[in-house]
């Protein structure tokens, strides 16, 4: 199956998956790879206006993984994940989806600094 987009970790989210145990990181990947694939807003779900979660449950914790899209390329799709935390409420904090918007507007600004 082809897959819908590709995703690019940003160094904050990269830190956060290699401070996870092995089998979380792989659960989290996991989950990823299968949104690629097919639409499942319960692994992959709109915050707000610009900001998406991948959502893991995985024995007992409520992992996220916050993320924006790039649409700016004419050849695939591109989702940049920017962060993640361990989900501790229902509801995701807004300083965290602020962080996302934050990382968001860092990440196109450097895009344009580059061409």
């Amino acid at each position: 199956m082809e897959k819908r987009f590709e995703i690019e970790f940003l160094e904050e989210a990269m830190t956060f998956l290699r401070s996870l145990e092995e089998k979380h990181y792989k659960k989290i990947l996991y989950n990823i790879g299968k949104v690629q694939i097919e639409n499942d807003p319960e692994l992959f779900k709109k915050l707000s206006d610009d900001i998406w979660e991948f959502r893991t449950l995985y024995q007992g914790f409520q992992y996220r993984l916050l993320a924006f899209w790039d649409k700016t390329s004419t050849t695939n799709t591109l989702v940049i994940s920017t962060h993640g935390f361990v989900k501790k409420r229902s509801k995701v904090p807004d300083i965290e989806i602020q962080k996302a918007v934050q990382s968001r507007v860092k990440y196109y600004e450097s895009k344009t600094i580059k061409k």
